[in-house]
């Protein structure tokens, strides 16, 4: 049992390194980019010139929303398919 608790342990470790390493990105209308790794944390972000219009801040924070909520949604996807072979039924 202790042996299994240690393999899941080193498995668990594995998998966090590799989702560090791994990226997303997600876009809104191809204006607002967001990149995100698969701990879901943003490391980039990029907003093209004509997305920005000083009359309409409201629309560009809409873009960075919807940018972000899609590369969230593609980090979860990455830690779903990463930790889904780990083996912890039972425990």
């Amino acid at each position: 049992m202790m042996k299994q608790i240690q393999q899941a342990q080193t498995a668990a470790a594995k998998i966090q390194e590799d989702l560090a390493a791994k990226s997303v990105e997600g876009s809104a209308s191809g204006l607002v980019t967001v990149t995100m790794n698969g701990h879901g944390k943003v490391t980039a972000l990029k907003i093209k010139p004509e997305a920005v219009d000083p009359d309409d801040v409201e629309a560009l924070e809409d873009l960075i929303l919807v940018a972000i909520q899609d590369a969230s949604a593609q980090a979860d996807a990455l830690q779903q398919d990463a930790t889904r072979g780990l083996g912890l039924s039972g425990f």
